[in-house]
Formats: structure tokens, sequence, C-alpha cells
């Protein structure tokens, strides 16, 4: 990356710390005094030696512990104005950027989901927004109070004696190639580390979710060997940044042990000459040496803030992302569930061939419809066109006569409710679970009666906590027909036109299934309902069944006329039910 790009970079970093500027400026301030307490010190002592020990005067017996308290007590309040101001600048703007990224991430298309890891994610939010503060806020005041430490020290040195500080001013050009040879290392080093943590946070996260899988098949060594890979690769990259700041700092002071052991030389030859005194060689040496301890951390700030710029290439090309298309500007006040697809295709970008091809249905308000089909027939592809979690690449749909892209993105997800297989449950109580998002206003009364239609407040009357019960991580301390139920309870509160059903009864037992089966009829009752189903003995009562294969609709009609034409449907019945052929 050139300069150029580095200082639009830092400077859009600063734009996030615009709005606290005050509270900036009172950081930079503090600092910029505490800075100026730095040649006050190797002053004093100067006063100390000339005064005290050679002119030998009473007075600096109250002076000069005086001015050593007042120096120091003026110093330690400026570093904690300085330290506290830039840390709650620091914090205010990391909170700020990672709920920008959050809900930047949330508005992003579904097929980005597709295509990155959530480890990834994490790292951006937690890691990455982190890490490109520490440049705009920690850093860039150290950067302040050091510069000026060391400029008014280098000024102190001048004033001092002039000749000796040229020697001093001689070791910075040397010091200034290596920060910079040094800087584009390290921030190749910290795009590396960035993307390490994402892949680090997306093992952890896949085998720790999966922790029975991985138990069940003995993946303990085999997850342990590719978590070490990655935090091998981790130690790798923290070394290299290591030995690049490590290697390069004792070049530095090289350096400036050479400049001292001339500037020694020459002092001595000026004593001799009655060239300087006692308390001014003291003062000198001991300015030079408080220049040491800001250059260190001047060339260790470089580390970080090549690590902020890195992460910031990251966040900024998240926050710029495009989210979701939603130029629909229509409401649907009434939506009544008219359904229609018009010679529909869908293709996912880098796969072979379409999804769906040439999709012709339409689906009446309140009708059942049933999408069966071997899979990657294209059923789940098909019902997710309807919330535009993708958009086909030809043909059109239309809700209630409407073109979806003409509708306005919340309105259109306002009317369908969804209830899958897997279902997704929050680490929070039921009644977060069911009164969720647009629902979070509803009443116990309104929760409840969703709860009985769904048949889940039999089993939630009987817990001590009732509603106020926490279910887990994605509802852990429930059964699989308990989490359907709330699911359906969560689709009932939301009353929408329109419902998903994605297999909600496949994976339960015999008892389950029968409550939850119940709940999904009283469910769909006046609902126009589109259900994905594998076993087909759930669907037998649909309105009409639409079979599917390779992305095209090969069959449609009631479960008796399917049955009847001995086609597709009738094949895959017979495979399910293990009947035989017709003669």
């Amino acid at each position: 990356m050139s300069n150029h790009d580095s200082r639009a970079l830092f400077r859009r970093i600063l734009d996030e710390a615009r709005p606290y500027w005050r509270v900036y400026l009172a950081s930079v301030l503090a600092n910029v005094v505490a800075a100026a307490t730095e040649p006050a010190l190797p002053a004093l002592f100067k006063m100390i030696f000339d005064q005290g020990f050679v002119l030998r005067e009473k007075s600096l017996l109250y002076v000069v512990p005086a001015a050593i308290i007042g120096l120091f007590l003026v110093r330690g309040l400026a570093n904690f104005i300085g330290a506290y101001s830039t840390a709650w600048v620091g914090n205010r703007v990391v909170m700020n950027l990672r709920e920008a990224l959050y809900g930047r991430i949330l508005s992003l298309p579904t097929p980005f989901f597709d295509n990155n890891t959530v480890g990834q994610m994490v790292a951006d939010v937690a890691f990455n927004v982190d890490q490109m503060m520490r440049s705009a806020t920690t850093a860039l005041v150290s950067l302040v109070k050091d510069s000026l430490t060391v400029l008014g020290l280098i000024l102190y040195l001048l004033w001092l004696n002039w000749q000796l500080s040229l020697i001093v001013l001689a070791a910075a050009p040397p010091s200034i190639f290596l920060i910079r040879r040094l800087s584009k290392r390290l921030r190749g080093i910290s795009r590396n580390t960035q993307k390490n943590i994402g892949d680090m946070a997306q093992v952890l996260n896949e085998s720790l979710s999966a922790h029975k899988v991985v138990k069940i098949f003995g993946g303990e060594a085999y997850e342990h060997e590719r978590f070490h890979r990655i935090a091998d690769a981790a130690r790798r990259f923290e070394m290299k940044r290591t030995a690049a700041v490590a290697g390069n700092s004792p070049l530095v002071e090289l350096m400036g042990a050479l400049a001292l052991a001339i500037i020694v030389t020459l002092a001595v030859y000026q004593a001799i000459h009655g060239a300087t005194t006692l308390g001014s060689f003291f003062a000198f040496v001991m300015a030079m040496m408080l220049i040491f301890a800001p250059v260190k951390r001047l060339i260790g700030l470089n580390d970080v803030l090549q690590r902020g710029l890195a992460a910031s290439e990251v966040v900024f090309g998240m926050l710029e992302r495009a989210p979701e298309p939603d130029a629909g500007t229509l409401a649907l006040p009434a939506c009544r569930g008219d359904i229609r697809f018009e010679h529909v295709s869908l293709a996912y970008e880098g796969k072979p061939s379409p999804a769906l091809a040439d999709i012709d249905l339409h689906i009446h308000p309140g009708e059942t419809v049933a999408l069966v089909g071997p899979s990657g027939s294209g059923k789940t592809s098909l019902v997710s066109l309807l919330p535009r979690f993708y958009h086909p690449s030809s043909g059109r749909i239309l809700l209630d006569g409407v073109a979806l892209e003409d509708i306005r993105l919340a309105d259109l997800r306002a009317s369908i409710a969804l209830v899958s297989q897997e279902v997704v449950l929050f680490n929070d109580s039921l009644r977060a679970n069911i009164a969720y998002g647009a629902q979070r206003g509803a009443s116990d009364e309104e929760i409840r009666a969703a709860c009985e239609a769904a048949h889940a407040w039999e089993f939630i009357a009987m817990l001590p906590e009732g509603l106020d019960t926490p279910v887990g991580e994605n509802g852990t301390r429930l059964s699989g027909g308990q989490r359907q139920r709330v699911a359906i309870a969560r689709a009932l509160l939301k009353d929408a036109p329109i419902l998903i059903l994605d297999e909600a009864t496949s994976a339960l037992d015999t008892a389950s299934e029968r409550h939850v089966q119940a709940a999904l009829e009283t469910l769909m009752q006046g609902r126009t309902t589109i259900v994905i189903a594998h076993r087909l003995s759930t669907i037998e009562k649909a309105d009409r069944i639409v079979v599917l294969q390779g992305g095209r609709i090969v069959e449609v009609g009631s479960h008796r006329e399917l049955i009847a034409q001995g086609g597709a449907y009738a094949h895959l019945h017979r495979l399910q039910f293990h009947e035989p052929a017709h003669a």
C-alpha cells in the first residue's frame, strides 16, 4: 500500500473520533503538558549542580524539593488526564464502529454469508476494530506526546550546546530509514495475522459447536491437529513481527551509543578548555538519555500503527460493502398471499448448472402447496426467492399482482413466517424467543395464546420459570419437539399471511410429531402455505403437490392425482413406503 493510501486510511480513522474532538483535544493538551515537563528535569539538575554543588547557594535547600514535587505532581496529573481521556475516546469509537460493522454485516445479502466464514466476521468485529482504533487514539496521542518530548529535549540540547547536539541529530536519518523499511514489513505481517485470527475463530466455532459429532466419531485428534496448524501459524507470524521490531531497536540504540561516545569525548575536551560546566554537561547527558525512551516508544508505535492500518483496510472494506438491494417503494397493507412465479430461473455464482430453470407456478391465497423432489432438485432455492434471500437470474415473482422487487423489503418479509427443520433459538428466555424481533412488544396473553395454539404451553407451564426459562445455546435445554413447538409459537405470534414450512417434523419421534403436526395444522389455517417435504406422508392433504427434478417442475397435482399418474411422485412414494410397482 502506498503512503498516500496509508494517509487516507489514517484520516478516515481520525474521522471516526471527530465527534469527540473536545475530549480528544484534552488528551492531546494533557500529553503536551506531560511532554513539556521532560526538559524541565535536566534543567533542574543543571541548576542543582551549578548553583548547589559549585556555588553552594543555600536557597536551593527549599527551592529544589518544592520544584521536584511540583514537577512530578503536574506530570502525574497530565499523564492521568491524557491516559483517561484517550481511553474514553478510544472505547467510545470502538463501540460505535463495532455497532456500525455489526449492523452492516446484518444488512448484507445472503450470498455474502454463503461465501464468508462466521469466524472471520467475528474476528472483524471483536479484534480488527480494536486494532484499528489503537492507531487512532492511543497510538496517535502517544505519537504526539513522544514527538513533542523528543522535540523539546532536542531544543533544550541545542540551547545547552549546539555543537554536541548536531551529533545527536546526525543519528536521525539512518533511524528514519530503518523505521520506513520496518513499516512495510509490519503491514504485511499484520494482514496475515488478521486472516489467521479469523481462521482460528472459525475452527473454534465449528469444532466447539459440533462437539458431540467430534466426540462420537473420534475427531479430537483431527481437530487438535487442525487447530495446531493455525495456532502454529499465529506463533510464526508473531515471531516474525517480534523479530522485525526487536531487530530494529538495537540498531537504533547502537547509533545512539556511537553518538553518546562521541559526545562524551567532545564534552570532556570542552570541559578541559573551560567551554562547558559540570551542570551543563550533566544536564546534556541526562537530556540525551531521556530522548532514548520516547524514541524507542516511537519505534514500537510503528508496529501498532501498521496493525491498525492493516485492520482498517478490512473494517472499512466491510463497511463499504453494499447492503441488500431494496429499491422497492410499495407497502403491503393487506397481503392476501397470491404468489405467482413467471418463467423464473436461478443460477448461483460459481455453479455449473442453474438451481432453477423456467419455473411457472401460481399459488392461490390460502392454498397449501407442497414441494417434493430429490435432494438438489431446487425446493429450498425456490422458497428462498420469496423473501428475496436471492434474486432470480431471469423471470419475475409477483405477490398479490405486484413484482417482489417493487415491494419494500421490510413489508415483504413482515408478510412471511418460517418454520424449518433446523430450528434457530437464541440463548435467551422462551419469552424472548417467541416474541422475537418485531413481535417483542407482545403481551403475555398474546404469547400464551400462541403457545397454546402451538401445543407448547403444556410443557412451558410445567417449567419453574415458565416463559422466563432460559433455553440455552440454540435451545439445548429443550427437546427436539419442544424446540419445534417454540418455533411454531413464534410463527403463530407473527400471524403472517404467508407461511413457509421447511420439513418441520422430519427429525421428531412419533409422539412429538403428533403434537407438532397438530400445531402446524392450526398454524396453516387461512394462510398461503408452501411446504418443503421429504416425508411424503406429511403432505398428502396438501391442496397441490409440485414435483421438482433438476430445478424444473415435472408434475403438479393432488396426492391422489399424482399417484394415479404413476410418474415421478408415484415413484418417490413407492420408494418411501416400499410399495410394489403397479402392473
